[in-house]
């Protein structure tokens, strides 16, 4: 088999967890085919580079084999090579390690580790105070 469809493959690979989750991201425009965006039903050739937008990363993959039913996790290094830019990976650390700077709004109040997390940046250490009676004789002084 020389062609599968984009979504099928998709979901074949491992990339996406349903197929319908792939078919809505090609929809969507966040699927595209050396730079052009793809409609699910596209076809999908050996060699050709598919890029996935999953923010903050966009993920790079060349085609080996084209494929429509799902393999063990073991053989996809024989279905496609990752080809996606170290900067991405960067990016994608640099967003774990601040990830509860940009909290989306409306998700509730912060987690415990969250709180933690906050209290940790933002304690008085930081401001050349060691401990916090230090900080409030300054102030009144």
């Amino acid at each position: 088999m020389n062609e599968a469809r984009i979504d099928k493959w998709l979901w074949a690979a491992r990339i996406f967890k349903t197929r319908s989750i792939a078919a809505d991201a090609c929809k969507n425009g966040r699927v595209t085919i050396n730079g052009v965006n793809v409609k699910p039903s596209r076809p999908l050739k050996e060699g050709e580079v598919v890029s996935v937008k999953k923010p903050p990363v966009t993920y790079s993959f060349r085609v080996l084999k084209c494929i429509e039913q799902r393999v063990g996790a073991k053989l996809l290094p024989e279905i496609y090579e990752n080809v996606t830019d170290p900067k991405q990976y960067e990016i994608l650390e640099m967003s774990r390690i601040s990830g509860f700077i940009n909290r989306a709004r409306g998700t509730g109040r912060p987690t415990k580790k969250d709180r933690r997390s906050i209290e940790a940046f933002v304690e008085p250490a930081m401001f050349g105070f060691e401990d916090d009676d230090d900080f409030f004789d300054e102030i009144t002084e």
